[in-house]
Protein backbone atom coordinates (compact mmCIF):
# COMPACT_ATOMS: atom_id res chain seq x y z
CA UNK A 1 0.00 0.00 0.00
CA UNK A 2 2.87 2.35 1.16
CA UNK A 3 4.52 1.83 -2.48
CA UNK A 4 1.22 2.76 -4.37
CA UNK A 5 0.68 5.60 -2.28
CA UNK A 6 4.52 6.74 -3.15
CA UNK A 7 3.99 6.26 -6.88
CA UNK A 8 0.80 8.26 -6.90
CA UNK A 9 2.91 10.90 -5.04
CA UNK A 10 5.51 10.70 -7.42
CA UNK A 11 3.00 10.90 -10.74
CA UNK A 12 1.27 13.94 -9.15
CA UNK A 13 4.49 16.32 -8.44
CA UNK A 14 5.73 15.14 -11.96
CA UNK A 15 2.42 16.53 -13.44
CA UNK A 16 2.65 19.40 -11.85
CA UNK A 17 6.39 19.91 -12.83
CA UNK A 18 5.36 18.82 -16.82
CA UNK A 19 2.50 21.24 -16.16
CA UNK A 20 4.49 24.25 -14.65
CA UNK A 21 7.05 23.82 -18.05
CA UNK A 22 4.51 23.85 -20.63
CA UNK A 23 3.14 26.65 -19.02
CA UNK A 24 6.84 28.45 -19.30
CA UNK A 25 7.08 27.80 -22.94
CA UNK A 26 2.97 28.65 -23.95
CA UNK A 27 3.63 32.17 -22.15
CA UNK A 28 7.39 32.74 -23.49
CA UNK A 29 8.87 33.73 -19.61
CA UNK A 30 12.23 32.97 -18.59
CA UNK A 31 14.39 30.69 -21.11
CA UNK A 32 12.05 31.76 -24.34
CA UNK A 33 13.65 34.58 -27.28
CA UNK A 34 11.07 36.26 -28.74
CA UNK A 35 10.41 37.20 -32.34
CA UNK A 36 9.29 40.86 -33.45
CA UNK A 37 5.98 40.11 -33.93
CA UNK A 38 6.00 38.92 -29.85
CA UNK A 39 7.75 41.94 -29.02
CA UNK A 40 5.17 44.18 -30.88
CA UNK A 41 2.31 42.16 -29.31
CA UNK A 42 3.82 43.25 -25.69
CA UNK A 43 4.72 46.49 -26.82
CA UNK A 44 8.19 46.71 -24.86
CA UNK A 45 11.40 45.64 -26.10
CA UNK A 46 14.17 44.77 -23.20
CA UNK A 47 17.83 45.60 -24.45
CA UNK A 48 20.76 44.98 -21.93
CA UNK A 49 23.40 47.26 -21.73
CA UNK A 50 26.04 48.84 -19.56
CA UNK A 51 24.75 51.76 -16.66
CA UNK A 52 28.83 52.35 -15.94
CA UNK A 53 30.14 52.75 -19.19
CA UNK A 54 30.20 56.42 -20.40
CA UNK A 55 29.84 57.15 -22.71
CA UNK A 56 28.58 54.12 -24.45
CA UNK A 57 26.16 52.91 -21.48
CA UNK A 58 25.60 55.06 -18.56
CA UNK A 59 22.92 56.08 -16.26
CA UNK A 60 23.23 59.86 -16.01
CA UNK A 61 21.95 62.16 -13.22
CA UNK A 62 18.49 61.85 -13.61
CA UNK A 63 18.16 58.46 -13.52
CA UNK A 64 17.66 57.79 -17.40
CA UNK A 65 19.78 55.77 -19.85
CA UNK A 66 22.28 57.23 -22.00
CA UNK A 67 24.93 56.20 -24.46
CA UNK A 68 26.44 55.26 -28.02
CA UNK A 69 24.65 51.85 -27.76
CA UNK A 70 21.34 53.67 -25.98
CA UNK A 71 20.95 56.03 -28.69
CA UNK A 72 21.04 52.96 -30.76
CA UNK A 73 18.13 51.11 -28.57
CA UNK A 74 15.91 53.97 -28.74
CA UNK A 75 15.92 54.39 -32.60
CA UNK A 76 15.18 50.03 -32.64
CA UNK A 77 12.68 50.55 -30.49
CA UNK A 78 11.27 53.30 -32.10
CA UNK A 79 10.93 51.45 -35.62
CA UNK A 80 9.59 48.49 -33.80
CA UNK A 81 6.72 50.71 -32.54
CA UNK A 82 7.26 49.90 -29.11
CA UNK A 83 8.03 51.07 -25.57
CA UNK A 84 12.13 50.03 -24.58
CA UNK A 85 13.27 48.48 -21.52
CA UNK A 86 16.92 48.71 -20.74
CA UNK A 87 18.12 46.35 -18.14
CA UNK A 88 21.71 46.84 -16.80
CA UNK A 89 24.05 44.35 -17.55
CA UNK A 90 27.61 43.28 -16.48
CA UNK A 91 30.51 42.20 -19.17
CA UNK A 92 30.49 38.41 -17.99
CA UNK A 93 27.00 38.43 -17.50
CA UNK A 94 25.60 38.77 -21.42
CA UNK A 95 25.81 35.96 -22.48
CA UNK A 96 23.63 34.52 -19.92
CA UNK A 97 21.05 37.45 -19.98
CA UNK A 98 20.15 36.42 -23.72
CA UNK A 99 20.51 32.53 -23.02
CA UNK A 100 17.95 32.80 -20.10
CA UNK A 101 15.04 35.08 -21.94
CA UNK A 102 15.75 37.79 -19.42
CA UNK A 103 17.18 40.46 -22.51
CA UNK A 104 15.86 40.38 -26.44
CA UNK A 105 18.39 42.11 -27.42
CA UNK A 106 21.93 42.91 -25.75
CA UNK A 107 24.16 46.40 -26.56
CA UNK A 108 26.39 46.31 -24.24
CA UNK A 109 29.63 46.98 -26.64
CA UNK A 110 29.73 43.70 -27.32
CA UNK A 111 33.22 42.52 -29.24
CA UNK A 112 31.66 39.76 -31.43
CA UNK A 113 34.51 37.35 -31.28
CA UNK A 114 34.46 33.40 -32.41
CA UNK A 115 34.44 31.90 -29.01
CA UNK A 116 30.83 34.45 -28.21
CA UNK A 117 29.77 33.20 -31.47
CA UNK A 118 29.21 29.98 -30.25
CA UNK A 119 26.89 31.08 -27.41
CA UNK A 120 24.96 33.76 -28.90
CA UNK A 121 24.05 34.99 -32.21
CA UNK A 122 25.29 38.42 -33.31
CA UNK A 123 23.66 40.95 -35.83
CA UNK A 124 25.51 43.17 -38.53
CA UNK A 125 28.46 45.17 -36.45
CA UNK A 126 28.15 49.12 -35.79
CA UNK A 127 31.22 49.73 -34.63
CA UNK A 128 35.09 48.91 -34.97
CA UNK A 129 37.46 48.44 -31.81
CA UNK A 130 40.93 47.10 -30.83
CA UNK A 131 42.25 47.12 -27.10
CA UNK A 132 43.64 49.93 -25.46
CA UNK A 133 46.09 50.54 -22.10
CA UNK A 134 45.25 53.72 -19.90
CA UNK A 135 48.11 54.24 -17.19
CA UNK A 136 49.31 57.03 -15.07
CA UNK A 137 51.27 59.85 -17.26
CA UNK A 138 53.45 59.48 -14.65
CA UNK A 139 54.46 56.30 -14.80
CA UNK A 140 53.05 55.97 -18.81
CA UNK A 141 52.75 51.95 -20.25
CA UNK A 142 53.31 52.29 -23.76
CA UNK A 143 54.47 48.54 -24.64
CA UNK A 144 53.04 45.83 -23.18
CA UNK A 145 56.41 44.45 -22.35
CA UNK A 146 56.75 46.52 -19.78
CA UNK A 147 53.66 44.71 -18.03
CA UNK A 148 55.47 42.18 -16.97
CA UNK A 149 55.10 41.46 -13.67
CA UNK A 150 53.35 44.40 -12.80
CA UNK A 151 49.46 44.27 -11.91
CA UNK A 152 47.11 44.92 -14.59
CA UNK A 153 43.55 45.98 -14.51
CA UNK A 154 41.11 44.55 -16.73
CA UNK A 155 36.70 43.41 -16.07
CA UNK A 156 35.81 40.25 -15.92
CA UNK A 157 34.00 38.41 -19.82
CA UNK A 158 35.85 41.10 -21.58
CA UNK A 159 38.01 40.49 -24.45
CA UNK A 160 41.33 42.01 -22.49
CA UNK A 161 40.74 39.69 -19.57
CA UNK A 162 40.78 37.00 -22.59
CA UNK A 163 43.83 38.58 -24.44
CA UNK A 164 46.06 38.63 -21.73
CA UNK A 165 45.31 35.59 -20.19
CA UNK A 166 46.40 33.90 -23.14
CA UNK A 167 49.27 35.95 -24.94
CA UNK A 168 50.67 37.52 -21.52
CA UNK A 169 50.61 34.84 -18.43
CA UNK A 170 53.57 36.55 -16.82
CA UNK A 171 51.40 40.10 -16.18
CA UNK A 172 49.25 40.07 -12.83
CA UNK A 173 45.41 40.53 -13.24
CA UNK A 174 43.22 42.48 -10.90
CA UNK A 175 39.68 41.59 -12.21
CA UNK A 176 36.71 42.92 -11.62
CA UNK A 177 32.90 42.86 -12.02
CA UNK A 178 31.99 46.22 -13.15
CA UNK A 179 33.25 48.82 -14.62
CA UNK A 180 33.30 51.82 -12.42
CA UNK A 181 35.43 49.59 -9.77
CA UNK A 182 37.93 48.88 -12.51
CA UNK A 183 38.72 52.23 -12.98
CA UNK A 184 38.14 53.44 -9.93
CA UNK A 185 41.00 50.86 -8.51
CA UNK A 186 43.07 52.37 -11.09
CA UNK A 187 42.40 56.10 -9.75
CA UNK A 188 43.46 54.35 -6.30
CA UNK A 189 46.88 52.96 -7.25
CA UNK A 190 45.51 49.15 -6.98
CA UNK A 191 47.05 48.74 -10.64
CA UNK A 192 49.61 49.92 -12.80
CA UNK A 193 47.23 50.45 -15.76
CA UNK A 194 43.83 49.31 -16.96
CA UNK A 195 43.46 47.53 -20.31
CA UNK A 196 39.95 47.43 -22.20
CA UNK A 197 38.69 48.48 -25.72
CA UNK A 198 40.40 51.44 -26.65
CA UNK A 199 36.83 53.45 -27.39
CA UNK A 200 37.05 53.25 -23.58
CA UNK A 201 40.30 54.11 -22.34
CA UNK A 202 40.50 57.32 -24.64
CA UNK A 203 37.27 58.43 -23.69
CA UNK A 204 37.93 57.78 -20.10
CA UNK A 205 41.56 59.64 -20.17
CA UNK A 206 40.05 62.76 -21.68
CA UNK A 207 38.03 63.13 -18.70
CA UNK A 208 40.62 62.10 -15.98
CA UNK A 209 43.30 64.22 -15.53
CA UNK A 210 46.98 62.58 -14.60
CA UNK A 211 46.22 59.56 -17.12
CA UNK A 212 47.04 58.73 -21.05
CA UNK A 213 46.92 56.26 -23.31
CA UNK A 214 50.13 54.70 -23.77
CA UNK A 215 48.94 51.94 -25.52
CA UNK A 216 46.21 53.20 -28.62
CA UNK A 217 45.82 49.61 -30.52
CA UNK A 218 46.92 46.17 -29.17
CA UNK A 219 45.49 42.63 -30.79
CA UNK A 220 43.15 42.22 -33.61
CA UNK A 221 40.61 44.93 -34.61
CA UNK A 222 37.49 43.42 -33.90
CA UNK A 223 34.01 44.56 -34.72
CA UNK A 224 31.18 45.62 -32.04
CA UNK A 225 27.45 44.19 -32.96
CA UNK A 226 24.33 43.52 -31.44
CA UNK A 227 23.54 40.44 -29.90
CA UNK A 228 20.45 37.70 -29.51
CA UNK A 229 19.76 34.56 -28.03
CA UNK A 230 21.49 31.50 -29.94
CA UNK A 231 18.91 30.54 -32.83
CA UNK A 232 16.46 33.70 -32.82
CA UNK A 233 16.37 34.15 -36.40
CA UNK A 234 13.53 36.21 -36.94
CA UNK A 235 14.71 39.00 -34.59
CA UNK A 236 18.57 38.45 -36.06
CA UNK A 237 16.94 39.59 -39.66
CA UNK A 238 14.87 42.27 -38.24
CA UNK A 239 18.00 44.11 -36.39
CA UNK A 240 20.14 43.29 -39.29
CA UNK A 241 17.57 44.78 -41.97
CA UNK A 242 17.59 47.93 -39.51
CA UNK A 243 21.11 48.35 -39.41
CA UNK A 244 21.20 48.12 -43.07
CA UNK A 245 18.60 50.51 -43.46
CA UNK A 246 19.96 52.90 -40.90
CA UNK A 247 22.86 52.87 -43.16
CA UNK A 248 21.25 54.74 -45.58
CA UNK A 249 20.88 57.81 -43.41
CA UNK A 250 24.17 57.68 -41.88
CA UNK A 251 22.54 57.25 -38.68
CA UNK A 252 25.82 55.94 -36.54
CA UNK A 253 27.74 59.05 -37.75
CA UNK A 254 24.60 61.09 -36.34
CA UNK A 255 25.01 58.58 -33.36
CA UNK A 256 29.23 59.15 -33.04
CA UNK A 257 28.33 62.79 -33.32
CA UNK A 258 25.59 62.77 -30.51
CA UNK A 259 27.27 60.91 -27.98
CA UNK A 260 30.97 59.98 -28.52
CA UNK A 261 32.11 63.52 -30.26
CA UNK A 262 31.09 65.85 -27.08
CA UNK A 263 33.58 63.62 -25.28
CA UNK A 264 36.48 62.80 -27.42
CA UNK A 265 36.65 65.82 -28.96
CA UNK A 266 39.77 65.79 -31.29
CA UNK A 267 41.29 62.72 -30.16
CA UNK A 268 39.31 60.11 -31.80
CA UNK A 269 38.72 60.07 -35.87
CA UNK A 270 34.65 58.50 -36.11
CA UNK A 271 35.98 57.05 -39.35
CA UNK A 272 38.29 55.00 -37.44
CA UNK A 273 35.46 53.35 -35.00
CA UNK A 274 31.85 53.92 -36.60
CA UNK A 275 30.71 51.38 -39.32
CA UNK A 276 27.82 51.70 -41.47
CA UNK A 277 24.93 49.20 -42.70
CA UNK A 278 27.42 46.79 -41.09
CA UNK A 279 29.78 47.12 -43.61
CA UNK A 280 33.50 47.22 -42.60
CA UNK A 281 35.53 49.38 -44.33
Amino acid sequence: MRKIRWTLAVIAVLAVIFTACGKKEKNGTQGKARTPDEIKENGEIVIGVFSDKKPFGYVDENGTYQGYDVYFGNRMAEDLGVKVKYIPVEAASRVEYLRTGKADVILANFTATEERKEQVDFALPYMKVSLGVVSPEKSLITRESQLKGKTLIVSKGTTAETYFMKHHPEVNLLKFDQYSEAFQALKDGRGDALATDNTEVLAWAVENDGFKVGIESMGNTDVIAPAVQKGNDELLSWINEEIKTLGKENFFHENYEKTLKPVYGSAADPENLVIEGGNVQ
